[in-house]
């Protein structure tokens, strides 16, 4: 073993042995590439199907702490690079993956990072091609940030995004919302938050396929990350030129997140998801795409929660468990905790 370095120094990002030694031992070693090119050369049988396209992604991951209950900075890459080529329908076949690494980071975090990694890839039927290491002075960064690119094939006759979405269509979510930001904000320490609580960070991609194959007129489908299901809901609504009326006792929230944001005056329709999808489906296939879901371990909390009608475009309201509606809008900025 060459490298007997415990953290990384700037040596690491000058281009000679140090930085070699690293990139070998800690990332190729386990990603175990396709070749040593400055380019990954891809072929797969999936693109030379008649009408076949490519679908194309990239992302940037920053999270404090980079390991939280349920997974980490390495592990929420992989699944959200995977979930964006998955929700149009493609499956999910390559992925980059550069690192902007903070001096001083212990090599021993950067291995896990990586290991949780391959894992989920492995997990996702993805390959890590190809990627790159920089290294920035301390202060400079916040131990690991994480950019990926990921490439998938969209197979012949699968169409589906927010403008196919027709008044009429059902509302779907794959499990329960808001674990991931009540995870975040829990593990962080501000708050002194005690909860038993796992991010739902998970690759999604064999989950889409098992919904198209039941409900092959699935109309959409869209991850609800930052902003959380309202953010992904407004946008798809906006697109489609629908209105969604949402009910409020068929969200499904854990108690502890529902008492994370009771506490804090949050609104759990705005958390962030890592492994939630938000999809529309013809009402007749509703049931089928749900089965579909809850056969596979990220579904099993998959449930109707709405309705698309012809109301005014790109509205979303709440039907509340009282009868009444309120307007869930568009995020603005960043939620705060109530104060008073």
């Amino acid at each position: 073993m060459a490298l007997r370095d415990t953290h990384v120094t700037m040596a690491h990002g000058g281009g000679g042995r140090a930085m070699r030694d690293l990139i070998e031992e800690v990332f190729t070693s386990v990603f175990q590439p396709p070749g040593s090119e400055d380019q990954a050369r891809l072929m797969d049988e999936a693109l030379q199907q008649p009408g076949a396209r490519l679908a194309f992604t990239t992302d940037s991951f920053v999270v404090t702490p980079l390991e939280f209950p349920g997974g980490d900075i390495g592990k929420l890459a992989v699944c959200g690079t995977v979930n964006d080529l998955a929700v149009g329908g493609a499956r999910p076949l390559w992925l980059s993956a550069a690192f902007i690494i903070e001096e001083g980071c212990e090599i021993a975090l950067l291995r896990r990072i990586v290991a949780s990694m391959a894992a989920e890839a492995a997990l996702a039927g993805v390959r890590i091609v190809t990627g790159d290491t920089k290294v920035v002075d301390r202060g400079k960064g916040d131990g690991v940030f994480i950019t990926t690119a990921g490439v998938g094939v969209i197979p012949p006759g699968v169409e589906i995004g927010a403008q196919c979405i027709r008044p009429g269509n059902v509302v779907l979510v794959n499990g329960v919302l808001g674990d991931h930001g009540a995870t975040i904000l829990a593990a962080r320490g501000d708050l002194a938050l005690s909860v038993d609580l796992l991010s739902d960070c998970a690759g999604l991609g064999h989950l889409m396929q098992a919904v198209l194959a039941a409900a092959p007129g699935l109309r959409a489908a869209r991850d609800c990350t930052r902003g959380g299901l309202a953010s992904a809901l407004n946008e798809m609504a906006a697109e489609a030129g629908v209105a969604v009326e949402l009910e409020e006792t068929l969200l499904p929230l854990r108690p502890e997140v529902a008492g994370v944001c009771e506490l804090l005056g949050l609104d759990p329709l705005y958390l962030a998801n890592e492994g939630r999808l938000v999809l529309f489906c013809p009402a007749d296939q509703a049931e089928a795409a749900v089965t579909a879901m809850r056969a596979l371990p990220e579904g099993q909390g998959a449930c109707i929660i709405g309705r698309a009608h012809p109301g005014t475009p790109g509205r979303v309201t709440l039907r509340t468990a009282f009868g009444g509606a309120r307007l869930v809008d568009m995020l603005v900025g960043e939620q705060l905790p109530r104060i008073c």
